[in-house]
């Protein structure tokens, strides 16, 4: 039988996002057997540049709204500026990475959740990711890979408290819509700006 009760937000931003969430994917290329050290610099710059643009913009629109959101916890720039410097970057040459041109307006509250709710689910998926890498550059220079090491053991429960903060600052089924709009605008500007950087490097592959 069928459940007649309503999808929770979580369940409605996971089925409805899926397609964006699944294109977004197919342009990560950490999981590859023949992934270099530049290759896997390369992608956390592009993460640096997609992070420090969607990091302000979520600053703007939840900063002190939410304390249960526990977002000075969340931001993962200053994980990201560490691997880089471990693999050669300076706080000058971090400055000088370019953002993407087209980030997700975020135009309000809904919107923010819904981008956030992106960010933090690439946390715990990042998990997969992280035991690959540190497999596959055992033995090598390769940092700390401190980004996708963020929470530590407290992935998960930082994923539960974050689902139920997050209800209590959407609680209107009707601003839903909204955040999954945001959650979509995410996904779509992450696929946009990876297509984008491997182009740049002529490392564009028919699985994009």
């Amino acid at each position: 039988m069928f459940s007649s009760e309503p999808r929770t937000l979580l369940q409605t931003l996971k089925a409805e996002t899926r397609p964006h969430h699944e294109r977004a994917e197919r342009v990560v290329r950490l999981m590859e057997p023949h992934l270099t050290l530049a290759g896997y610099r390369r992608h956390l710059e592009a993460l640096y540049g997609l992070h420090a643009s969607l990091e302000a913009l979520l600053a703007a629109r939840l900063a002190g709204l939410f304390p249960s959101l526990r977002l000075d916890e969340r931001w993962k720039l200053p994980l990201l500026a560490e691997d880089l410097r471990a693999l050669g970057h300076d706080e000058s040459s971090l400055a000088r990475l370019p953002l993407p041109a087209s980030p997700p307006s975020l135009p309000g509250v809904p919107e923010a959740l819904g981008c956030l709710y992106v960010l933090e689910g690439s946390t715990l998926g990042g998990q997969l990711i992280l035991r690959h890498l540190q497999r596959h550059f055992e033995g090598v220079a390769a940092g700390g890979f401190v980004f996708f090491r963020a929470y530590g053991e407290s992935v998960g429960p930082m994923w539960k408290a974050f689902g139920e903060a997050l209800v209590r600052a959407c609680p209107d089924p009707a601003l839903a819509p909204r955040v999954v709009r945001g959650a979509q605008d995410t996904f779509d500007a992450f696929e946009g700006w990876l297509r984008e950087v491997h182009e740049v490097h002529g490392d564009a592959s028919s699985r994009l």
